[in-house]
């Protein structure tokens, strides 16, 4: 890409950012030398990939399955050694490492996640509940963390921190704070997880050794991704491998790593061969999460925690582990983009059905201009007069031909009318519009904001009076691009009664237009939804160009949807600052647009979103479909008059 090199070293702490890995290693049971030296070579390829933290799973220095071998005390000896050995060689990995293991305290037998640091043993916690059913007999081997009578435990020459009670702190990284569970304690009716959250851990680890059973795979997954989205943190999740498969259970290594109910990896199973997963947690977006969450801000963690600390050696990346997508409001797989839009019409229609029931209405009027926003509107309207059983001639479109409208749109919009059977009214502005201009002293070639918005306004107060005439209610067809950008003119076409395509992003809106077409209607209206959609973004206020085809391209004037919808998600939904918007903006668009042009296009982003709050602050009515939306009874609150200085000042400075 022109400009920029991605390839380039990133400190991703720089961004909020921390690259964790899990990982099965190829292990024989009750051969700790042999699962010590697999642990070590997984952790250095991790780290020669920018791995700062790595986890195994639960018991993996001795193996899971070792039964009455774990009461053998050359086994508990060689458990003790290795980890001496392996704490000092994190000094020269520069990796934290966290391993399982059975560790003796006081006469009693614990399962232990360790926590191994910058050369030392920081701390160990203990598991909590052990499952004693079915196949598990852990009871008869292990006492559960509650029945500990020691803070401390002896490891070699060092007392080491002991118990459930424990969370780490990152001192280069405060907001990483982690908490582990093991196994169990994830499947338990309150698991510790969710009180060490609210504690303020982000990152939570659980070593695993699930044995494969028919549908635990899905069961597995749906679990870690939804405690990561209860808890909103980051949940890493290292399981068994198959070389722990023995007598009656065969494990799979299914390990996986899950951020505020995603999926960010996910391993093969029934790889006998050592195997790892790395990912790139954003610990600063789920620090921000719960600030905004009132449900997590008013919980209180069940427990008093000891907070041990500990150095994160920093390492420069020169990829980026993470799922990032360029179109943050549309799924890329097509079965899962044709359900959101399902599932958005559907909104979008029940919400009207609602406004009409409540007003008693079955009149409605629409403008109709045969672009992309005011077709989605028409459809949602034909819909739910469907539903509710309405007359679809109740249905009034205007088109509303003036300076710059095309034939190509034009036509679009009758014989979309036409096919959809609902009454079309065609009224020129042009005589009423040159008028005006004499009224108000405006020459009528000067091309400027004055001739765009009165051709705007005189749309919208037809199609005021339309709806007063046959008593009905105007349907609002702006998008939530366009109010993001303040992209419709004020008391124009950011008027209506019920808008609702509000909170649908432009990138999706040519989506659900597509969908329409294929799913909800055929024939001839399907083959005029393809046109429509097919049409450049345009509001066709200035006159058309040379050959009669649109000469006011909106993407040229306030830039590319793709972009500005990106830049919407990370500011609004995120709250993310400048900076991080770039870095992940050039990672998304690469090969598309170079560093300075997405720069000039985020300046314009922050320009216009500030300047015009004051649209949003009296938007009419429109459902909410998304996690993001503008209106100022519902998510999103801004003075009409804040400064975009300091935005603007760090874009600045990346120049």
């Amino acid at each position: 890409m022109a400009g920029q090199n991605l390839n380039s070293a990133i400190n991703l702490t720089d961004y909020g950012l921390l690259r964790i890995g899990v990982a099965t290693p190829e292990m024989r049971v009750a051969d700790v030398a042999y699962n010590l030296a697999e642990i070590v070579k997984i952790v250095r390829q991790a780290r020669d990939q920018g791995c700062f933290l790595m986890l195994f799973p639960e018991l993996c220095l001795t193996g899971y399955t070792c039964a009455d071998l774990f009461f053998q005390q050359l086994l508990q000896q060689q458990v003790e050694a290795a980890l001496l050995d392996l704490a000092a060689l994190t000094s020269s990995l520069k990796t934290t490492v966290v391993v399982g293991a059975p560790i003796s305290v006081d006469g009693r037998l614990f399962n232990c996640a360790v926590f191994v640091s910058n050369g030392q043993i920081c701390g160990l916690v203990p598991k909590t509940y052990l499952p004693n059913s079915g196949e598990f007999y852990e009871q008869r081997w292990f006492c559960s963390a509650v029945e500990a009578t020691a803070d401390t435990c002896q490891i070699g020459s060092h007392r080491v921190p002991f118990g459930a009670d424990l969370l780490f702190r990152c001192d280069e990284m405060t907001n990483l704070l982690i908490g582990i569970e093991i196994c169990e304690d994830a499947w338990s009716v309150s698991p510790p997880s969710g009180s060490q959250a609210l504690a303020g851990a982000t990152l939570l680890l659980n070593l695993s050794a699930s044995p494969e059973i028919l549908a635990k795979e899905a069961y597995r997954r749906q679990l870690v991704a939804s405690q990561s989205a209860r808890c909103l943190s980051a949940y890493a999740y290292a399981s068994a491998g198959p070389n722990e498969s023995t007598t009656d259970l065969v494990f799979s290594g299914h390990s996986l790593i899950a951020e505020n109910g995603q999926i960010l990896s996910e391993s093969q199973r029934f790889e006998f061969s050592s195997q790892f997963i790395l990912a790139d947690v954003d610990v600063e977006r789920l620090v921000g999460e719960r600030q905004r969450n009132s449900t997590f801000s008013s919980a209180s963690p069940t427990r008093h925690y000891r907070i041990l600390n500990f150095s994160l050696r920093s390492a420069t990346v020169s990829d980026f582990r993470r799922p990032l997508a360029r179109t943050p409001f549309v799924p890329a797989d097509d079965r899962e983009r044709s359900a959101r839009c399902r599932e958005i019409f559907q909104i979008q229609t029940s919400g009207l059905m609602k406004r009409l029931l409540h007003t008693g209405t079955e009149q409605v009027v629409i403008g109709l201009s045969g672009g992309l926003d005011s077709t989605l509107a028409l459809l949602v309207t034909v819909k739910a007069f469907d539903r509710l059983g309405f007359d679809r001639r109740g249905i009034v479109a205007l088109t509303m031909p003036g300076f710059g409208t095309t034939e190509r749109t034009r036509g679009n919009a009758e014989a979309l009318a036409e096919e959809l059977e609902v009454e079309l009214r065609v009224i020129s502005i042009d005589a009423a519009v040159r008028q005006h201009f004499k009224d108000i002293g405006h020459h009528s070639e000067r091309l400027d904001i004055t001739y765009e918005n009165s051709q705007a306004r005189e749309r919208t107060q037809i199609l005021m009076d339309v709806a007063n005439q046959v008593g009905g209610l105007v349907i609002g067809t702006g998008d939530l691009s366009e109010l993001a950008l303040g992209w419709c003119t004020y008391n124009g076409d950011h008027m209506s009664m019920y808008a609702v395509n509000s909170g649908v992003p432009k990138t999706l809106v040519r989506y659900l237009v597509d969908w329409c077409a294929l799913e909800e209607f055929s024939g001839r209206a399907s083959e005029v939804l393809a046109d429509v959609s097919a049409t450049p973004v345009s509001p066709e206020l200035l006159p058309p160009d040379a050959n009669g085809e649109i000469g006011q391209l909106t993407e040229l004037v306030v830039g590319p949807y793709d972009l500005h919808d990106f830049f919407l998600y990370q500011v609004v939904r995120l709250h993310f600052p400048p900076r991080k918007v770039l870095f992940l903006a050039e990672r998304a668009f690469a090969g598309d647009y170079p560093r300075q042009e997405i720069i000039k296009w985020l300046k314009q982003f922050y320009r216009r979103f500030f300047s015009q709050q004051f649209k949003r602050s009296c938007l009419p009515d429109g459902p909410k479909v998304g996690s993001v939306a503008l209106s100022p009874r519902g998510d999103w609150r801004m003075p009409s008059d804040a400064s975009v200085r300091l935005w603007l000042s760090q874009l600045e400075d990346l120049k």
